[in-house]
């Protein structure tokens, strides 16, 4: 930003996310509408500003309001341990929103910021007015239905070029070149030294395993807000078949090419700036940012029982069932709380419950399982993340007749998950063991289940 034609810097604020981790953001512009921005790879709200990248900030600050913030554990907000899962920075852009008193807002994802930017519009449409992907992938590796992922070997090279960052100053002129697709030296050198002070080679590190195990392709189909999707002409990174795989997957989605390589900076960045002005103004006079309820939201689904109730019922008698049943319901529902699950129903012996974010889901799930045996009770547990239909606030429609279905494939004391959950937990940590592909009954297609490792 500038003032007199002295570059000007932006405050810096900071707010708390859900597990009290501080999140530093910045807010500039005053136009009528709110744009939060997810930029991939390492940042620091402030440096961004010495950047060539500056002036696409400013240009977009002109016509809206721009809310941007460091991912935790880089920039200006707090180190943390490993890599947050998009689960974890969707609770971090919501903090951010809140703090900067918006209650709705278009996402602006770029690169790997994409895929946060897809799972936060799809869970939490009441808060996405519109949504606008730049040089988007939603999987980052090869699999037979998805050629333009990485091999393992691609991968690998590309994770060491990155990590040269922080060796010598040579290597990292060719890491940013190389990432970049940078010709001009000077712009490289100022690069260096932003990414350098962004990120730590542990971050880097964290951050690139967790990206490879980013999966959400079977999001796409979830996204009901106007999405525009940008795609650069000069692209030597990612081919525009890609683009096009994500625009045929999510209804009404506009692909535009624009004149530009994987990252512009610069000049480079005004087409793509006139695009999304245009788009978002467009979005903005047509009453998109109205809130309204939304009537489908992607949820996790969680269902649990008790492994042989009917028999313990009949051993125990009514009175002494009952009296356990009751303790068995405190204690799901004391999970449930803890890990932010909202109750839907309980019928007898079993629980229906919905959660935000998968991985909260599966712990919660999990704690469940471990927790229920010491009142000599053993449960079950399945989980499934799909496109819900909201009926009276809750939950209801095929995705969660298909967690039901999982749910009935898993073992006492096991928590068995659809692959649809364990693609969507990238970077949580949790491990899984393949149960194989499944028909489920009366739910189109065969399913591959997973169970959650101890």
């Amino acid at each position: 930003m500038t003032r007199d034609n002295v570059p000007v810097q932006p405050e810096t604020f900071y707010t708390r996310s859900a597990d009290d981790v501080s999140i530093a953001y910045q807010v500039t512009g005053e136009g009528p509408f709110d744009v939060v921005f997810i930029p991939p790879f390492v940042t620091h709200v402030e440096l961004v500003w010495t950047t060539s990248f500056a002036a696409a900030l400013t240009a977009l600050s002109s016509f809206c309001r721009l809310i941007r913030f460091d991912k935790r554990g880089t920039g200006m907000s707090d180190r943390v341990g490993g890599a947050p899962t998009l689960e974890t920075r969707m609770d971090d852009a919501r903090a951010v929103m809140d703090a900067a008193g918006s209650s709705r807002a278009a996402f602006f994802g770029s690169s790997e910021g994409a895929a946060m930017s897809l799972l936060f519009a799809a869970t939490y449409p009441e808060r996405t007015a519109a949504l606008v992907l730049r040089s988007a992938y939603p999987r980052t590796m090869w699999a037979p239905d998805y050629p333009w992922g990485r091999s393992e070997e691609e991968y690998r090279r590309e994770m060491e070029r990155d990590l040269g960052l922080f060796g010598s100053r040579d290597q990292a002129l060719q890491a940013v070149r190389s990432r970049m697709q940078l010709d001009n030296d000077q712009e490289a050198r100022q690069w260096v030294d932003y990414l350098r002070w962004s990120g730590s080679p542990g971050a880097v590190e964290a951050l690139a395993l967790m990206n490879k195990e980013i999966d959400v392709r079977r999001v796409l189909p979830a996204i009901r807000v106007p999405t525009l999707i940008l795609h650069g002409s000069m692209d030597t990174i990612l081919p525009i078949d890609v683009a096009r795989y994500v625009a045929d997957r999510i209804p009404g989605a506009r692909l535009v090419e624009v004149p530009a390589g994987h990252a512009a900076t610069g000049r480079a960045a005004v087409p793509i700036n006139d695009e999304i002005k245009s788009f978002l103004t467009e979005v903005w006079e047509s009453g998109g940012w109205e809130e309204a309820e939304p009537d489908r939201v992607l949820a996790t689904v969680l269902f649990t029982d008790i492994v042989g109730a009917s028999a313990r019922a009949a051993s125990l008698g009514d009175r002494a069932w009952r009296e356990l049943l009751e303790r068995h319901h405190q204690l799901v529902r004391r999970q449930l709380i803890r890990f932010r699950g909202r109750e839907v129903d309980t019928a007898g012996d079993g629980f229906f419950a919905s959660f935000d974010g998968p991985a909260r889901a599966i712990r919660c799930a999990r704690a469940i399982v471990e927790s229920i045996p010491e009142l000599g009770l053993e449960v079950r547990a399945g989980l499934h993340t799909g496109e819900c239909e909201l009926v009276d606030g809750k939950v209801a429609g095929i995705a969660v007749h298909t967690g039901a279905r999982v749910a009935s494939y898993a073992q006492p004391g096991e928590v068995l998950v659809s692959s649809t959950v364990k693609d969507l937990v990238a970077g949580s940590g949790l491990a899984f063991q393949d149960r194989g592909a499944h028909e489920l009954k009366g739910i189109p297609g065969e399913w591959r289940l997973y169970a959650v490792a101890r």
